[in-house]
């Protein structure tokens, strides 16, 4: 099992319409396609530790993607206003990273629209 996590916390999976899954290493057409795609676009990070999922977002939402967008993999709270910023609008994390890391710890990155260091050297 799986959780989702937005920015108001933890939630069960309520998507009901067709996913497209992306891995990390997608083609440039594939998010051509998903780009135009009315499906929830899922993408697929390996490990933590590798970022080009976000870059995929970031592309997505460049190709002119308004649809819901998925991280999906053993990403980290502390990757959590990272994600919302290139682009995803929740994370699904398995269930064994939700008991290690439980919900504050999410929430408490929430508010990732004003806490980011731009904003602080902009004053």
């Amino acid at each position: 099992m799986s959780v989702i996590v937005r920015d108001d916390g933890f939630h069960a999976d309520d998507w009901a319409g067709p996913v497209l899954e992306i891995d990390a290493d997608a083609a440039p057409e594939v998010l051509d396609a998903a780009a135009k795609s009315g499906a929830l676009v899922r993408v697929g990070f390996a490990a933590f530790g590798d970022g080009r999922g976000f870059t995929l977002a970031r592309r997505l939402r460049a190709l002119g993607f308004a649809g819901r967008l998925r991280a999906a993999g053993p990403l980290l709270a502390d990757q959590y206003a990272m994600a919302r910023r290139s682009g995803f609008d929740e994370i699904e994390i398995p269930d064994a990273i939700a008991a290690r890391q439980p919900e504050p710890q999410w929430i408490a990155r929430a508010n990732w629209r004003e806490n980011d260091y731009q904003r602080r050297l902009r004053g």
